[in-house]
């Protein structure tokens, strides 16, 4: 069995990567929807080679025991200790682990847009108006027209909590995969409930409420005087583009 280990493994962790990618959506926890026929791809091209050399190491084992004799060009069997390595796959396979949460977004300090002060475009007629949770705040600290101002907007996201009681609706933001995230988040204010757990999906509806100078750390974080806190399931894909 121990010839066979690596050929297991390959199988184990292609299966893995189909299960998530393939018979799933678990794989935007990680990487964007793009990579999904990468996935796919890979989690196919695993297994196959992983039943390939099975295949092969197989035939070999039948034609030395054919023949009475080893003849001691079989592939070595390698040391038990790699055995381990089924560990992460198995893992992958019955328990993903889940998207990126409180933890990874309190980590890092306030991350503050490259473009600077400037005018973005007008925002689409009506209210509330969906925006993400880095949409808002770039309006927020860097807008100089003010667009956000009279206006009811709508974001989703998941709970941070703050010193002092504060709290925030939290996004986390992707240029591929969950290793390059970063923090968008907005403080609430005025929920008629107060904070809701760490972690908790919630949609806040709400108004901007300006402060500081724009561009500048007073501005840092924003905020939104909130009418309505509404909990809802983490979305297939939890994270924002950037």
């Amino acid at each position: 069995m121990r010839r066979y280990g690596s050929c297991l493994l390959l199988v184990l962790v292609g299966a893995a990567v189909l299960r998530i990618s393939l018979f799933s959506e678990l794989y935007l926890r990680y990487v964007q929807a793009g990579l999904r026929p990468y996935l796919v791809v890979s989690g196919v091209v695993l297994v196959l080679l992983g039943v390939v050399m099975a295949v092969v190491r197989r035939t070999v084992d039948d034609h030395e025991h054919g023949d009475g004799h080893e003849h001691g060009h079989g592939v070595a069997a390698g040391p038990r200790v790699a055995w381990l390595l089924t560990l992460p796959a198995l893992a992958l396979l019955l328990f993903p682990p889940p998207a990126l949460g409180s933890y990874s977004a309190e980590r890092e300090a306030a991350q503050q847009a490259a473009q600077g002060v400037g005018a973005f475009p007008a925002l689409p007629a009506g209210d509330p108006v969906e925006l993400t949770v880095g949409e808002f705040g770039s309006r927020a600290i860097y807008d100089s027209g003010r667009s956000l101002k009279g206006r009811t907007v709508r974001m989703t996201g998941f709970v941070t909590h703050g010193d002092d009681g504060t709290w925030y609706v939290t996004r986390l933001r992707v240029t591929c995969c969950a290793a390059d995230a970063t923090t968008s988040k907005v403080e609430v204010r005025g929920a008629a409930d107060g904070a809701p757990p760490v972690d908790t999906w919630i949609t806040v509806t709400g108004t901007w409420h300006p402060q500081g100078e724009l561009g500048t750390d007073g501005a840092w974080p924003p905020v939104v005087d909130a009418s309505a806190v509404r909990r809802v399931t983490e979305p297939a894909d939890p994270y924002e583009t950037r």
